[in-house]
């Protein structure tokens, strides 16, 4: 009886797992079906690069075409298609080889559309596969520099993969391990740079079933990436990458899966100085790299096997008759994501110091201190001390005993080759203070890994070694707390001063709309910010965008009931192909306004705007200090008598200032253009920097709803029109004692009633204390310049990353 239970149970587990598994696979496009428990069987070449054309073929229609039936699948296709390289790590040469003759068929067609997505698929593939020949990375190279030629965003984008590809190119497989160490976070002294993922959602705005769906998915995946199990990705993928077929990839990995802590420890730090030195080269020599790299191979088989693998090896060739043996896939980690429920205000301020200085450190607050002292706050006024000079410059006045000198190792030597006696001194940053030394990386760190300079220090012996990924997920409303948070972020630094220095802040959004009842407006409302993102990068639409019913289908799944059986993670696939190839930032302006109560006893409130002002007229109305009498048979109608002072947007870019009145029932700011206007070119653009700023091309597009009397032999009438205008900047002002209510960002929470009148102008950056002791720096004709510009602030713009930024 006992074994007649066990059986029934055990039939119930497999309906089950049968049931979940038969959910998931509906939301998968046909050929992601396959199981991957079991490898596939030898095919020939010819049959390898069929199914890829196809794969790659639906990518392309997918980006051509809008028909509802490719809409269904829309973000699977290249999701899937990376699945198969990773399955089979045999294809990746035969997919490279596909990906860069499409490309190349693109450029002599003129199809740019489809550039900078086929390229990212193309460079995603290159930073995870192993056998690709020098001959697919010098072409791809060649591509990469002919796009140069082209307008921004593909001169760009190219740019960023021609720097990857030339290191690449010399020394196989620095991708891959800069990626690893970076996002794991593995110790080491040739590449100190980490990176962190922040996945921030609002509880109130996203359903209790999406978190949890979301943290449990994220959960499953990094349990399996301990530091043991990344360090001997590293080594076995550096190893594959240089020595190809010569490579004993099965030997190897069961050598390091027996290997201890210290001594695989040992291993991996020997290939991260053996890339890193190389790659550091002025020209790094490939047959050297070859050469470090088989030390470490016998340093850890023995020679003997080592030789038998070169004796016996196949090398991966993208064009040859048949596939040779499979070697083991090498997964390449997620990132390391921490999941937060979005509750404070300040929490964006306190997880990015966590970051920067860990718990274990807690010198924060010694640290803010001492950048206070050094002329960083407003109330330090100088930068430099100086003090007279007292030396004539004659031998012969030299006190007694200055010719006596210090030993030539001591310490007074090399101070007296840094300063001059008596002379002017200029104040030294405390590098003990401002970075630890263990934070530290070696001269020229920036410049060898292809970091642009002016990233990489901003002080003196500071570096930005952190990168910190901020991923909100949510709608517009969530967009606003982050504008907020950014907002507030930015000022506390003019202030501290501890994060800009040291860490790189990157902006990321995924839309995530809750159900709404078909037909409904609101859920097109709520994602405003998302559709904008969508027609500005054709590739974050098709990738981005889908993702939102994919996550809720996924909180609609039961759980697991087997955890030991492993399942794609679709959603966290595609988190984190955009967290890593989304570098191109979509810059937006932020709107600051001003607003002023009927009590006059309450101080005016200020406050941040990203998307949307919204402002309705309330029913009550101001109390009037005596009685006037109103005329017989005066009708007052319906909305409130409002002032309007506004910038009108001329194509000139010249200013001119309309001040009319009229009787309104709403107004609605939108920070936004239309996307069914004429006007729906994204008038926001991601510039490179010292570039014209582009206040002059942002502005707010206004709809009034005004009423308008009409009179009858029925007597008078009332009815509505609809008028907008664009405007930079807008003084509001009710004139009949009706109080305004406003809802910034679409939120709720975010409203504020008894509004008299409001001021909205583009929010400008926070002003820095240091730019005080900048200026005595400066000669009169920049501090003049300063001193003109100062009229005209510079505005706050909030990065979102996309995959290419705005494509025209």
């Amino acid at each position: 009886m006992t074994e007649g239970m066990g059986s029934r149970a055990r039939r119930t587990t497999s309906v089950q797992e049968k049931k979940k598994e038969t959910t998931l696979l509906s939301i998968l496009p046909p050929e992601t079906t396959t199981s991957s428990s079991h490898s596939p069987a030898p095919m020939e070449s010819s049959d390898v690069e069929q199914d890829l054309q196809r794969s790659v073929q639906a990518v392309l229609r997918e980006l051509h075409a809008q028909a509802p039936a490719l809409k269904s699948n829309r973000g699977m296709w290249r999701w899937s298609l990376h699945k198969k390289v990773d399955r089979d790590p045999r294809k990746s040469p035969v997919l490279v080889h596909i990906l860069l003759r499409e490309l190349e068929k693109a450029e002599s067609e003129d199809v740019r559309h489809v550039i900078i997505p086929l390229l990212h698929t193309l460079m995603y593939v290159l930073t995870k596969a192993t056998g690709i020949t020098e001959e697919l990375y010098q072409r791809t190279y060649a591509f990469c520099m002919r796009l140069l030629t082209l307008p921004a965003p593909y001169c760009t984008v190219a740019l960023d993969c021609a720097v990857k590809l030339k290191t690449e190119t010399a020394v196989p497989g620095t991708l891959y391990q800069r990626l690893v160490i970076a996002e794991q976070n593995l110790k080491n002294e040739l590449y100190p740079y980490q990176e962190r993922v922040f996945l921030f959602v609002d509880p109130e705005l996203v359903p209790p079933s999406v978190c949890s769906a979301l943290l449990l998915e994220i959960q499953a995946a990094q349990t399996q990436q301990t530091p043991e199990a990344c360090m001997r990705h590293v080594v076995s993928h550096a190893l594959q990458a240089a020595l190809g077929g010569a490579c004993r990839a099965e030997a190897l990995q069961r050598k390091l899966q027996a290997s201890p802590r210290r001594a695989l420890e040992r291993y991996f730090h020997a290939v991260v100085a053996a890339v890193e030195q190389m790659a550091s080269e002025p020209s790094p020599s490939r047959e050297g790299h070859l050469e470090r790299l088989e030390e470490v191979h016998c340093s850890l088989l023995g020679p003997t096997a080592a030789a038998r693998g070169r004796c016996g090896g196949n090398l991966l060739l993208p064009s040859g008759d048949a596939l040779p043996g499979q070697p083991p896939s090498i997964p390449l980690p997620s990132p390391y994501i921490t999941f937060h429920l979005w509750t404070d205000e300040e929490q964006l301020w306190k997880e990015l110091v966590l970051f920067l200085r860990p718990r274990s450190h807690m010198r924060l607050s010694a640290d803010l201190e001492a950048l206070d002292l050094q002329g960083l706050l407003p109330d330090q006024e100088l930068a430099r001390a100086s003090m007279l000079s007292t030396d004539s410059g004659i031998e012969r006045d030299l006190p007694l005993g200055a010719e006596e000198l210090p030993a030539p190792s001591s310490p007074e030597t090399e101070r007296a080759g840094l300063q001059r006696k008596g002379g002017m001194k200029k104040r030294v940053w405390p590098l003990d203070i401002l970075m630890p030394s263990n934070w530290d990386g070696p001269p020229g760190l920036h410049r060898r890994t292809g970091r642009p300079t002016g990233d990489g220090e901003l002080l003196p012996g500071v570096s930005r070694l952190h990168t910190a990924r901020v991923l909100v997920l949510g709608d517009d409303r969530m967009l606003g707390r982050l504008a907020q948070a950014y907002h507030s972020l930015r000022k506390r630094e003019t202030q501290t001063f501890c994060l800009t220095p040291r860490l790189s802040l990157q902006l990321y959004y995924i839309p995530v709309l809750t159900p709404e009842k078909p037909g409904s407006s609101r859920r097109v409302e709520l994602g405003e910010l998302a559709a904008f993102l969508g027609r500005a990068d054709p590739w974050y639409e098709s990738t981005v965008n889908t993702l939102c019913p994919a996550i809720q289908k996924l909180a609609e799944m039961p759980p697991a009931l087997d955890t030991s059986q492993t399942v794609d993670p679709f959603i966290l696939d595609v988190i984190t192909y955009y967290v890593r190839m989304g570098t191109q930032p979509i810059y937006f302006q932020m709107y600051k306004v001003k607003i002023f109560f009927s009590d006059l006893s309450q101080d005016s409130a200020e406050d941040i705007f990203l998307t949307e002002l919204k402002v309705k007229i309330q029913d009550s109305k101001l109390p009037k200090d005596g009685f006037s009498p109103r005329r017989k048979g005066t009708a007052e109608g319906p909305g409130a008598e409002l002032a309007l002072c506004y910038q009108k947007a001329l194509l000139s870019h010249r200013t001119r200032e309309v001040t009319i009145s009229l009787r309104a029932t709403e107004l609605v700011l939108k920070a936004l253009p239309a996307s069914d206007s004429e006007d729906s070119r994204p008038t926001h653009s991601s510039p490179p920097p010292a570039v014209v700023s582009l206040t002059d091309h942002t502005c707010l597009n206004v709809s009034v709803t005004e009423v308008v009397k009409s009179s009858n032999l029925a007597g008078r009438s009332f009815s509505t029109m609809t008028n907008t205008f664009r405007t930079a900047s807008i003084q509001i002002q009710s004139q009949d004692q009706r109080l305004l209510t406003l809802w910034l960002d679409k939120d709720n929470r975010r409203t504020f009633r008894d509004v008299v009148r409001f001021e909205v102008v583009p929010c400008p950056e926070p002003c820095s204390g240091t730019q005080k002791s900048k200026a005595l720096w400066l000669s009169s004709h920049q501090q003049k310049e300063m001193e003109r510009t100062k009229a005209k602030p510079k505005p706050l713009l909030m990065p979102i990353n996309t995959f290419s930024g705005i494509v025209q």
